[in-house]
């Protein structure tokens, strides 16, 4: 038996330029792209604040809000969508990329994530900083943020990956092709009679080579980032 090759056969730019007729895979290949990127980058910022605030300071009611935070982590993803989807047509922000990246901002587990990494850093350094005069916003950023690429790369992998590879939500909120994300105009490659499989594989190496290629420049912090805050000094 022979060993099938690994490389792209003969048929690979016939594939590529039959799906490209088929569906804009390049435009859907940019959307999933960029609110992939927007996504990750505003939740890494608003996580990182919200992490830091629960880790360091005191204030009242934080107890209460950080339970409610990991309570939020048990509400079933398929019972938001409905009233998601009424948010985002009252607001007339229905078939926009808006309308995928503002309900996961902010979520639960990047909080968590980030709090528990962020109680590692010992106070006395930020103590230090505060009696030198830095500011708060020069400390996080100027101090602890760069202690805290592990975490932000771990962070920033996982929610890429979950934005990345969403098909429920931007399959119910957006309704026009120019506006599909990659797992959703793929979607449309199952026929009821006819199926492409050549169109299919192309399809999959565009979804699956990004995230690999994420990964793989961010690997060496992955473990190290999700293992940092196991330990609190």
């Amino acid at each position: 038996m022979n060993t099938p090759p690994i490389f792209f056969g003969n048929y690979f730019f016939e594939n590529l330029h039959s799906l490209n007729n088929r569906i804009p895979i390049w435009t859907a290949l940019f959307n999933s792209i960029k609110v992939s990127i927007i996504f990750t980058v505003l939740n890494l910022l608003l996580c990182s604040l919200s992490g830091y605030a629960f880790a360091k300071f005191d204030f009242k009611g934080k107890n209460f809000l950080f339970t409610c935070v990991l309570l939020s982590m048990m509400i079933p993803v398929y019972s938001r969508l409905i009233p998601l989807y009424r948010m985002m047509t009252f607001a007339n922000l229905q078939n926009t990329h808006i309308a995928l990246i503002l309900p996961g901002l902010a979520g639960a587990f990047g909080v968590f994530l980030m709090r528990q990494n962020f109680l590692s850093i010992p106070d006395a350094l930020i103590e230090a900083a505060r009696l030198d005069g830095a500011s708060e916003i020069y400390i996080l950023f100027k101090i602890v943020m760069p202690l805290m690429i592990p975490s932000l790369a771990a962070l920033g992998i996982y929610i890429f990956m979950g934005q990345w590879s969403d098909f429920t939500w931007p399959l119910i909120i957006l309704n026009s092709e120019n506006m599909y994300t990659l797992p959703v105009a793929l979607s449309v490659l199952k026929g009821d009679t006819r199926i492409d499989y050549g169109q299919i594989m192309v399809g999959a190496i565009f979804a699956v080579l990004p995230v690999l290629i994420a990964f793989l420049f961010s690997s060496r912090y992955f473990i190290s980032g999700l293992m940092g805050g196991a330990v609190k000094e």
